[in-house]
């Protein structure tokens, strides 16, 4: 039997890791490897006829039912929509994921793609690739993509993950983002059709993929 791996999927808001790792969660998982994934921001501008308190409450509940689907582990952050990396800075979180990387030493860790046109998407970039230069342990990096479903400047390897076995786990995930329906519409379709692509890459039905950056 494979050794036991610890990875972690950083996901700027709720559905962020479901939409651009779903069925590689789902995967690694079923291999018997512990998947943690973090939630950074509460995303409460998504519904901004809403008080923040009450949609904040709505999308961590979806989380903790996407990830029952998934079989992973979450923690949920609560970082101001908009405002990642200051309030990041603000709550002096840096020194806490360290320790948190330290402890649960991963073998490997997924953020958002530095291509990606999401100000908060981005921000969690820079903030893993800070939290990996601080860190004296180093995982094996990876970047998904949402919002720029086609890469123009990467030209880091690329890392594909069969993921045909548990489709539709991702997709049975992705429909506890009731809240959601709307805003992820667009991404799901256009990532639904990437994995159709990258599937065919691997002469499979769907697949995932990723750039390995460090």
């Amino acid at each position: 039997m494979k050794n036991k791996e610890n990875i972690v999927v950083f996901s700027a808001h709720s559905d962020d890791f479901v939409l651009g790792a779903g069925g590689t969660i789902a995967y690694y998982q079923e291999e018997g490897h512990n998947v943690t994934a973090i939630v950074f921001s509460g995303g409460e501008k998504s519904h901004p006829w809403m008080k923040e308190s009450i949609i904040k409450r709505r999308r961590i509940k979806e989380t903790e039912e996407a990830c029952k689907i998934l079989r992973c582990k979450t923690i949920s952050l609560g970082l101001k929509d908009g405002q990642l990396y200051k309030d990041y800075q603000k709550q002096e979180l840096e020194k806490k994921l360290l320790g948190f990387l330290e402890k649960n030493k991963p073998s490997k860790i997924f953020t958002h793609s530095n291509e990606d046109l999401h100000p908060d998407h981005k921000a969690l970039h820079t903030i893993t690739v800070e939290l990996w230069e601080k860190s004296a342990y180093k995982p094996e990096l990876y970047i998904y993509s949402i919002w720029n479903p086609v890469s123009l400047k990467t030209n880091y390897p690329t890392f594909y993950v069969n993921i045909s076995k548990y489709f539709f786990f991702k997709l049975k995930a992705l429909r506890t983002y009731k809240s959601q329906q709307i805003h992820i519409s667009y991404p799901f379709f256009v990532l639904l059709f990437h994995n159709i692509i990258d599937g065919l890459k691997m002469r499979t039905k769907f697949a995932e993929k990723f750039y390995r950056i460090k």
